[in-house]
């Protein structure tokens, strides 16, 4: 259409993520969005919604995204439990690791904000932490554990994952962070070992 821009909407929430990523809904600014997307006030808002909605979309992409490679990396969990357990906090070091990307969790940052969000952006977050404590539990299952051993574990597994995020930030080394990992790993391997 002459006279209207374009631009790609995957590229400018991806931009967005991240800019939130960094800095955190309270500090991110429309201005900070508008430098980041490359887009003007009035095309984030009829394109990509108010503050809110973009935040929410952002979330969702970024749960979507880390979430499938998460699913991926269980979905051995009944043939190679300790394996599949391994593989799901490397997407946790990995991201963490990557240069391009800022430190920390999207999703544990804003959780870690909850008392300043909006209630529908607060209940995302714990949404969002709720399907990754129910995929492991999903997984811990199929790794034939007790159903209160593969809850108390997702729980503690979940929880560790996103320490590490919060350790990353606040500038753990990758070693320390395959530290808490190598121990999480040890107490599952003693809870499936009891199992068998």
């Amino acid at each position: 259409m002459a006279g209207k821009k374009q631009f790609d909407v995957d590229t400018a929430l991806d931009a967005a993520m991240v800019q939130f990523w960094r800095a955190g809904y309270a500090d991110t600014s429309l201005d900070d969005l508008s430098r980041a997307t490359g887009l003007n006030r009035s095309s984030i808002y009829s394109s990509l919604g108010d503050k809110d909605s973009l935040y929410l979309r952002c979330l969702d992409r970024y749960a979507t995204r880390y979430g499938d490679r998460y699913d991926r990396a269980l979905s051995r969990a009944s043939e190679e439990p300790l394996r599949a357990i391994r593989e799901f906090f490397e997407v946790t070091l990995k991201r963490i690791a990557d240069p391009d990307l800022p430190d920390g969790c999207l999703v544990a940052q804003t959780a870690m904000a909850t008392p300043v969000l909006s209630s529908t952006i607060a209940a995302r977050a714990i949404e969002a932490l709720g399907f990754q404590r129910a995929r492991l539990r999903t997984a811990l299952n199929a790794a034939k554990l007790a159903d209160s051993d593969a809850d108390d574990l997702a729980v503690h597994i979940a929880a560790v994952n996103q320490s590490l995020a919060v350790m990353s930030r606040a500038g753990a080394s990758q070693e320390q962070l395959r530290a808490i990992v190598d121990i999480s790993m040890n107490a599952l391997s003693q809870a499936l070992h009891a199992r068998s």
